[in-house]
């Protein structure tokens, strides 16, 4: 799995396939057109009502697709890094993904080439999200936003953004499948990502994902390919969870990570133990999970901790499964687990809070 956004040097690109296209020029050719018929420009009719579809999306939206530096611009000081973001709302707030802003200075550049300072003021890595302020309002519109809730495989949708550094790139596909996970930070992944075949490549990473009615129904952010290039499986961050993660970080700078404190084992070392589920290898004394009286491993005595097999009622299998359950039902609720303990299985509730920043935010003992 690779992130499609960060790309270095794409004159580079741009420059090779100058020297290709005046390779293959050489010496002009006399063309002799004695006694030959004038050829006629023949007319063509209206443009089919798909191609006319596409036009009116791409012109509509392209001008509130913007290109992502991140780095020195100048190039002077080291590698720079390209994506895609979109404007969010008329306030000057672009939205991209956090992997692309990993450098000390970002710059939006305009679909006119103008360059505008950015200010990164919020970042979500669990995810992918990130919010920036330009350091004053443009005019590009904010994009239409739909609702990934009710995507089906094989509906029409359109990928805009900067493949390799040619800035307003439109592509288009089919959502291929729904419901797919993407792995973010140590622990934790995206739920219900979208997948598509829409070609995707380095440089997109953060553009809009949108449907045929013109509405952002997902965020570029990674594709699946041996070579590091497009091989027809991209994914999306699903808008339902952009939705309602950037008014957070607009407002907070932030946003909650759903737990409730513990250590889990890596799943390696629970295999080699026998345990199928997550076992609970630490909680700290204020943590939900210390309240609610689940156990933690005790390996100088030989002691398994309490293994989480089910949330909600759904089996839980590996730590994911867990915190895409707690994200689910979000921070100020609570979850019902069943544990494994001992030789028998006990139903606990818990609350869920807020972990960010804590030592046991997405913690695997190892």
């Amino acid at each position: 799995m690779q992130n499609s956004g960060m790309q270095n040097a794409p004159l580079r690109a741009l420059a090779a396939l100058t020297l290709v296209a005046l390779a293959a020029c050489g010496r002009p050719q006399a063309i002799d057109t004695e006694g030959a018929d004038p050829r006629v420009v023949q007319a063509r009719g209206t443009l089919a009502e798909s191609e006319q579809a596409t036009i009116a999306i791409f012109q509509s939206a392209a001008p509130s697709v913007v290109l992502v530096i991140s780095g020195d611009p100048s190039g002077f000081s080291g590698e720079v890094g390209a994506g895609t973001g979109f404007v969010w709302d008329a306030a000057g707030h672009v939205v991209t993904n956090n992997h692309v802003v990993q450098g000390a200075q970002t710059v939006i550049r305009l679909p006119g080439g103008e360059d505008i300072p950015a200010e990164v003021i919020g970042r979500a890595p669990q995810y992918d999200v990130a919010v920036l302020r330009l350091q004053r309002a443009v005019g590009s519109p904010a994009l239409p936003l739909g609702t990934s809730n009710d995507l089906q495989v094989g509906q029409a949708v359109f990928a805009i953004g900067n493949p390799f550094g040619f800035d307003r790139t439109i592509s288009a596909g089919i959502v291929s499948a729904l419901g797919r996970q993407l792995p973010t930070q140590e622990g934790r992944e995206i739920a219900d990502v979208i997948q598509t075949d829409a070609a995707i490549n380095p440089g997109n990473s953060g553009g809009p994902l949108l449907d045929s009615a013109g509405r952002v129904i997902g965020m570029t952010t990674a594709i699946f390919s041996p070579s590091g290039a497009y091989a027809g499986v991209g994914f999306a961050v699903p808008i339902d969870t952009i939705a309602r993660v950037v008014p957070q970080l607009i407002e907070t700078g932030r946003a909650p990570i759903a737990g409730i404190g513990i250590v889990a084992a890596d799943q390696s070392v629970a295999t080699r133990l026998g345990v199928e589920g997550v076992l609970v290898w630490q909680t700290s004394g204020s943590s939900p999970a210390a309240r609610a009286g689940l156990r933690g491993t005790n390996p100088q005595a030989g002691e398994l901790g309490d293994v989480i097999v089910a949330a909600e009622g759904a089996p839980v299998r590996r730590l994911s499964d867990l915190t895409n359950t707690l994200d689910r039902l979000g921070v100020g609720g609570t979850v019902n687990l069943t544990v494994r303990r001992d030789d028998r299985n006990v139903d606990v509730q818990v609350q869920i809070e807020d972990i960010g920043g804590r030592e046991t935010a997405v913690t695997i003992r190892k």
